[in-house]
């Protein structure tokens, strides 16, 4: 699923552990996801404790040293943790404290007061697609959390019909649109036009997100009706609570970090230059980390201080935020390692040696080829830094804008079905209290829908360019 730190993509990089065969590697994928599924499933073990017996199972079947898995386990669960652990823990803050002072009451009843029923959706995804431009999908998703299950909760509404618009919304821009880092490697790697490809995500991006949001929603929310999860979700504040921060500050306190990293990508393709003194300062206020770090800070006083929260208030309001996510982050961690485990065997290698012999059209060889490393490693980062080196002597020879379809191919493809190897199943599965079962039905669904639709506008538009 996701981008999470220049180190994770260092560590994506590791030379395989194992030199099994395709066939063998390939068996072995199978039967590592199927018993991660099995002790789930029927088992009902943590999935914490599945994903990392599965990861040992994997390593087993791939007659892989059993050292050797280990530690890639242990390296993929330490990136993934130190990639978007602390995103999420300053997230659960920043939640916390909107919830806790009344500002998420106060954009959640603006937004009742404002939208009806019919486009509550429409809305959702309108404001996840806006977020998520310039975000990493983490922190999309836990500025959004408590925004999503206050309104489905108050709204009385399927938290699917409100939660699966907010996810395409967040999910089409990080694969599709830069400057998310997936489509600035592809871009890079293919030597497309960052402007024309910008442009042309978008006529993608538009129709998509419609399709895999709030139309999609409607079978969603039928195929998994339930509520939003009580131990998730953000208590109203207290009836003896003075004043709440106005709607404004509010808004402005939750899309600060939204504006210092868009002034780092709007400024990192203006300038492009690593020793300008302008980009140096942008890099570091516009970092995930940073942004999000100072966003909290800013809150403690515009959403704590508005409220009339004392230091001890604050203090305890941050203490009791980060217990609810120890799960969370151990098994997104896990899924990290899962991740890491494959990519260290070398199934992505194995992939690409598959998809040598495929004569079929070069922008859906590209959508194939990252469909299947996505399946294989989920990771869409992985998908497309692959998929973008193999099929870019492919975009010589190509117009500007085929070059830039080739692109959004990729992207598209690497957002294919997110299961169980994907950190980002887990996020979701968690944020939002479903089964494995129920995940499947409605994340992995809208990621393929995502997919499928994308590159079927991708090729109408390569009709047209």
């Amino acid at each position: 699923m996701s981008s999470l730190s220049v180190e994770i993509l260092a560590a994506d990089a590791a030379e395989p552990i194992t030199s099994a065969g395709n066939a063998q590697l390939g068996i072995a994928v199978l039967a590592g996801i199927a018993v991660i599924v099995l002790l789930i499933t029927k088992f009902k073990l943590h999935a914490f404790l599945s994903l990392t017996i599965g990861s040992l199972a994997l390593g087993a079947f791939a007659a892989a040293p059993l050292a050797d898995t280990i530690k890639s386990f242990s390296t993929g669960l330490g990136n993934t943790v130190a990639g978007v652990g602390v995103l999420i823990a300053l997230g659960a803050i920043l939640g916390k404290l909107l919830a806790d002072s009344g500002g998420a009451d106060q954009i959640v009843d603006t937004i009742l007061a404002r939208a009806s029923r019919k486009t509550m959706p429409w809305a959702m995804v309108l404001i996840a697609s806006v977020i998520g431009l310039p975000l990493f999908f983490e922190v999309g998703i836990v500025l959004l959390i408590p925004v999503v299950l206050l309104v489905a909760k108050r709204g009385n509404y399927s938290l699917m019909r409100i939660g699966i618009p907010a996810l395409a919304g967040l999910s089409v821009m990080h694969g599709l649109i830069p400057p998310h880092p997936g489509p600035l490697v592809a871009i890079d790697a293919v030597g497309a036009n960052l402007g024309v490809t910008l442009a042309l995500g978008l006529l993608v991006a538009i129709p998509t997100v419609v399709i895999a949001g709030p139309l999609f929603s409607r079978y969603a929310a039928r195929w998994v009706d339930i509520p939003a999860p009580e131990r998730m979700i953000p208590t109203r504040p207290s009836e003896d609570l003075d004043r709440r921060p106005g709607f404004g500050v509010t808004v402005a306190t939750v899309l600060l970090p939204v504006v210092l990293m868009l002034v780092k990508a709007l400024v990192d393709i203006v300038v492009d230059d690593p020793d300008n003194a302008v980009q140096k300062v942008t890099d570091v206020i516009g970092s995930p980390l940073i942004a999000l770090l100072a966003a909290v800070i800013v809150a403690l006083f515009t959403l704590g201080r508005a409220a009339g929260f004392t230091r001890d208030r604050l203090a305890l309001t941050v203490d009791k935020s980060l217990g609810p996510i120890a799960g969370v982050l151990l098994i997104v961690g896990a899924g990290g390692g899962f991740k890491q485990t494959l990519i260290d065997l070398g199934v992505g290698q194995m992939i690409l040696d598959f998809s040598k012999s495929w004569a079929i059209p070069a922008l859906l060889l590209a959508w194939l080829i990252a469909v299947a490393i996505r399946l294989a490693t989920g990771s869409a980062t992985v998908a497309t830094i692959s998929a973008a080196g193999l099929v870019a002597p492919l975009a010589e020879g190509m117009s500007t804008g085929e070059v830039s379809l080739l692109v959004l191919a990729i992207g598209a493809g690497s957002l294919f079905f997110s299961h169980v190897n994907d950190a980002g199943f887990w996020l979701v599965k968690e944020y939002f209290g479903m089964n494995v079962v129920q995940t499947v039905k409605t994340w992995s669904v809208m990621e393929t829908i995502i997919s499928v639709v994308g590159i079927v506008f991708v090729l109408l538009l390569s009709l047209v360019i």
